[in-house]
């Protein structure tokens, strides 16, 4: 199946999740003091920015069972009524134990698989940051709790220069996924659940490979006090959250068990009454659904360089064993290539958790960017 840098993103996805594992906790609660440095926020994506991963075309080769392809070509939307303010996983091989900011192909890399697609529902702003590098997890670089404050720390202010320069009151959704997700829920935990204001801008979370805990059977409460689980399409000021699996996640799973994965980066702690959130996109109410996904068939400037394959999966949230995950089921006999747990089954698919249901995952924005530009006329 072709991806951009196939192997690249594997490594990548490695390392967030090790480093996200094996991160000094960030305390939780109260506000986070602005990062200190001088110097502007670089921005990986912003509208007007040239070049922008963010907004790269989008055309698409829909690959179907039988064989049969046909090219859809969306656009970026013209006039997006809300933001989506997005946070990289770790993609960095700097030999130092935080990035600068420099843009390098992985940054501009990971932004066109998981955020350009979003750019046909809003505006896209992702900030560069001083992120935990592979030198930090690997040992030749020495990791520190300066250093993961340091990460957090430059994506928060490139949260609130967004703010005080180009949000003006829109609403937004947050995206992030492993190291990104787990950033953006402690800022979630910081700025935006104890704040009513921001909290009325909040369109959505979408915080992929993080471990988002409630308490068992509910929907809110753990991670966050105020901001719940999406139930309805057009339903603002909610979460999405999961982590992909093929087979039930095995008692050491990084993912989908409370206390484990990035619980460093998001400050959370853990208790025995909660578990993993999972929200499937394509099925906010539970149950069945087939999921749209979304990949990368090659660079950026391929003639088409995406590739869609519809009936191909479906997903549901299961629970079972302590652990709460996306099942994710793939149709049998059908000849397309298909995703693998290539990392063992205590990663899951967490390579693949955004693009998976890349597809589905826009939709439910834009029927959610709909609804809350309509609610604030």
């Amino acid at each position: 199946m072709g991806r951009w840098g196939r192997v690249a993103w594997v490594r990548a996805a490695v390392v967030g999740v090790v480093a996200c594992a094996g991160l000094l906790g960030v305390p939780a609660g109260g506000s986070g003091a602005a990062a200190s440095g001088s110097s502007p926020t670089v921005w990986l994506c912003r509208p007007g920015l040239v070049p922008d991963p963010c907004t790269t075309p989008l055309t698409a080769s829909v690959v179907r069972a039988d064989g049969t392809k046909t090219t859809v070509h969306p656009k970026d939307a013209a006039r997006p009524g809300i933001d989506c303010f997005y946070v990289y996983p770790t993609v960095s091989d700097e030999k130092t134990a935080n990035a600068d900011l420099q843009i390098q192909p992985a940054e501009t890399g990971v932004a066109f698989a998981q955020a350009s697609r979003f750019s046909q529902v809003c505006r896209v702003f992702a900030p560069m940051y001083t992120q935990v590098t592979l030198a930090a997890i690997t040992g030749q670089a020495r990791l520190t709790e300066a250093g993961v404050q340091e990460a957090y720390q430059s994506a928060l202010s490139g949260f609130k220069d967004y703010l005080a320069h180009y949000n003006h009151g829109r609403g937004i959704v947050f995206i992030g996924h492993s190291q990104g997700a787990g950033i953006l829920m402690n800022l979630l935990q910081r700025e935006v659940d104890p704040n009513p204001k921001l909290r009325t801008q909040l369109v959505s979370a979408i915080l992929l490979g993080g471990n988002v805990a409630v308490p068992i059977g509910k929907s809110v409460g753990a991670t966050f006090q105020h901001i719940p689980a999406c139930r309805a399409a057009r339903e603002t000021g909610f979460v999405i959250a999961y982590s992909s699996f093929l087979t039930p996640p095995p008692s050491n799973s990084i993912f989908g068990i409370v206390g484990q994965g990035v619980s460093g980066l998001s400050g959370q702690g853990h208790e025995a009454s909660w578990q993993v959130l999972c929200v499937n996109p394509a099925a906010l109410t539970g149950g069945l659904a087939p999921i749209t996904p979304y990949f990368p068939a090659g660079l950026a400037s391929a003639p088409v360089p995406w590739v869609t394959y519809p009936g191909l999966y479906e997903a549901q949230c299961a629970s079972a064993n302590g652990a709460t995950w996306l099942q994710v089921d793939e149709a049998p006999g059908d000849p397309r290539p298909v995703v693998s747990q290539v990392l063992g089954p205590t990663w899951g698919l967490h390579i693949d958790d955004v693009n998976l249901t890349l597809g589905s995952l826009v939709s439910l924005v834009g029927q959610q960017a709909r609804a809350y530009v309509a609610r604030h006329k």
